[in-house]
């Protein structure tokens, strides 16, 4: 992966991103940014970082309250979308994965074919995270 700063724009952290499930990173930005108009991007971990953008009560950084889902670039093989507070999420399309002490769930995508097929599950997940933002 290219070094970076945090001054780039997801888009320009994709454009200078050398990894060959390019087109894959591509089409989830595409769904998770439309799966609700509150969704937004930012470069966070050197990683493309998707948000809460809307109003939030005051809460402590370090609980990654308004953070939804980042994109985890590292395996060649495969994109890992890991939901920092996923344990909230009512999954009814069982695409979250483990189970972890501090709240994480995780989406593992290898595939076009991969994304359409976890593509509703996974706006659904964004859909329940936002529904439990105060």
């Amino acid at each position: 992966m290219a070094k970076t700063s945090k001054t780039l724009t997801v888009p320009e952290l994709i454009d200078a991103v050398n990894h060959p499930l390019k087109p894959v990173i591509l089409a989830l930005r595409e769904a998770i940014l439309g799966a609700h108009e509150a969704v937004g991007e930012e470069v966070k971990w050197n990683s493309p970082c998707f948000i809460y953008s809307g109003d939030m009560a005051p809460f402590d950084p370090k609980t990654y309250a308004r953070d939804i889902v980042v994109l985890h670039l590292r395996k060649p093989d495969q994109i890992l979308l890991v939901f920092p507070t996923g344990a909230r999420i009512q999954d009814a399309h069982g695409v979250l994965e483990g189970s972890y002490a501090d709240g994480r769930r995780m989406i593992t995508i290898t595939s076009l074919d991969d994304v359409a097929t976890k593509k509703s599950g996974l706006e659904a997940a964004i859909l329940d995270w936002i529904k439990g933002v105060k």
